[in-house]
């Protein structure tokens, strides 16, 4: 067991006005299943990348530790080489028994090793690369999201083969996986860092507890401050009356005053003035204990969803439907019956490769959206709705690029609107004055997303929308599609929101 202590670590991007990290300490063991939790942009990868020296900073990371890194860059390999062909590049010393080894321990067969790398799957790369990661022993390993467009079953046997292992950071935004493998958490909230015990689950229920004490405290804050604000207008203005009776006299009225009230009623007056002080230095306390406590409030803006109405109530069919690409034997799929009506939120659901994306593209490409490439054969019928207006969400993030203005006028949308759902999606006003290519890949999402809400449609089709998305930003569209209800058709592998989201759930 080693310790990693980070001792007032600051660390800021090249020409970026913000730090990333200020002053941040803390300690963490070697031999902890640590998740990583924070927002898209706060700076996970950033400090994942810090602990591999790759930039430098102020302040200081003490350890013994040697970190591993994954994922990995997989090297350039013609399309017949398999993973032992560059396993060397991947990981020095690392023999292909070790290998082997792992691949058994998730559950795969060896086979996959010697297999054209390139044909292999989403899932059947990560067990591969995981293999290579915890093959051999001594290192820390650095786990930068391993379930991204992984089906269901990958991601359980990588949710397994994980929580049998002893020693790692694991960044994710899968809140099952999380729970299943981690026994500690390191949060980046808005203003600070925590280390806790427990899994995801265990963090969410303390922290939403915490928010609620602070919410309550919040509020008891802001009565007494109205208090004392209201106390000391009135001894100020006692103060000020006073003061201003000590200046000239009426016979008539005051013909009973003393030679000495004038100085007995500077002395009253400046007390009056004092005790205001002092309420204004309470009330001054009581604001800045007010901040401190909300200062790492989640607060999720509303998301709006703008569904247009159709006049028919079924807006997609397909009948006995198969279809098959330009060289290969078997169809994508075949015989497939869908229907879906207005209010239904349908999840297709199944292993990589079934098709899933597919079925979306034909239903687009139907709508005359989208053009799918290199069909060969199709059976059955597709039909949709006339004058069905689509929303769409495509799992890859590469079209977005450029300014802001650009995007939004590439793209139809109104700039204004589309900025408003940004911000409510947790993104910093310094980022609208970036290249889109610069953002994170969660950022990316982000815009994507944005893009979909800010078009007012009738159907909705989002494919694996979740994918590098913070666990934050996952409940509040949860709470968005379960107000608003719209017309869905998706595919997610996260299974709480799938669980949590669609009304019907199509196995393909």
């Amino acid at each position: 067991m080693a310790q990693i202590s980070v001792n007032d670590l600051t660390f800021c991007y090249e020409g970026s006005i913000d730090s990333v990290f200020e002053n941040v300490s803390f300690s963490i063991d070697t031999d902890w299943k640590l998740g990583f939790i924070g927002r898209n942009g706060k700076g996970k990868t950033t400090f994942l990348n810090l602990l591999l020296g790759k930039y430098p900073y102020e302040g200081s990371i003490d350890t013994s530790a040697r970190f591993e890194y994954f994922p990995y860059m997989v090297p350039e390999h013609p399309p017949e080489a398999s993973a032992t062909d560059f396993l060397e590049e991947l990981r020095p010393g690392r023999e292909i028994w070790q290998v082997l080894r792992e691949l058994l321990q998730i559950g795969e067969k060896e086979e996959i090793l010697y297999r054209p790398f390139d044909t292999l799957s989403f899932g059947e790369r990560t067990k591969i690369l995981l293999a290579v990661l915890f093959a051999g022993e001594g290192d820390f390993p650095l786990i930068d999201e391993p379930t991204n467009h992984l089906d269901f079953a990958a991601r359980e046997s990588v949710k397994n083969y994980l929580s049998s292992k002893k020693g790692f950071i694991l960044v994710s935004h899968d809140r099952e996986l999380l729970d299943e493998c981690i026994d500690h958490v390191l949060v980046l909230n808005r203003k600070t860092i925590e280390v806790q015990s427990g899994n995801f689950s265990t963090w969410w229920e303390n922290k939403q507890r915490r928010d609620q004490f602070a919410l309550s405290e919040d509020e008891k804050h802001r009565r007494e401050i109205q208090k004392l604000r209201e106390a000391s207008r009135r001894v100020s203005d006692w103060a000020d009356k006073s003061e201003r009776s000590k200046i000239g006299t009426d016979p008539q009225r005051d013909h009973d005053r003393q030679k000495n009230r004038r100085s007995y009623i500077g002395a009253k007056t400046k007390k009056m003035q004092s005790r205001s002080k002092q309420m204004e230095r309470r009330i001054d306390r009581e604001i800045q204990e007010k901040e401190g406590l909300l200062r790492d409030l989640e607060r999720p803006a509303e998301l709006k969803l703008t569904q247009l109405v159709h006049y028919k109530t079924e807006l997609v069919r397909l009948q006995d439907f198969s279809l098959r690409y330009a060289g290969m034997a078997a169809p994508v799929f075949s015989g497939l019956n869908l229907s879906v009506r207005q209010g239904e939120r349908i999840a297709l659901h199944g292993a990589n490769g079934c098709g899933k994306s597919t079925v979306m593209k034909r239903i687009l490409q139907e709508a005359s959206l989208y053009r799918l490439e290199n069909v060969y054969s199709e059976a059955g019928s597709c039909q949709t709705a006339p004058g069905l207006v689509i929303s769409y969400v495509d799992q890859d993030t590469s079209e977005v690029r450029g300014g802001i203005s650009e995007y939004c006028r590439k793209h139809n949308l109104d700039r204004s609107l589309f900025c408003t759902i940004l911000r409510q999606l947790d993104f910093e006003r310094t980022l609208f004055f970036k290249d889109m290519a610069d953002y994170s890949e969660g950022q990316k999402k982000k815009a994507l997303l944005a893009a979909s809400m800010a078009t007012p449609a009738h159907l909705y089709i989002w494919d694996e929308p979740l994918n590098y998305i913070d666990v934050f930003s996952r409940i509040q569209l949860e709470k968005l599609l379960l107000e608003y209800r719209p017309t869905m058709l998706f595919v997610e592998h996260d299974g709480k929101f799938r669980e949590n989201v669609a009304t019907r759930v199509i196995l393909l």
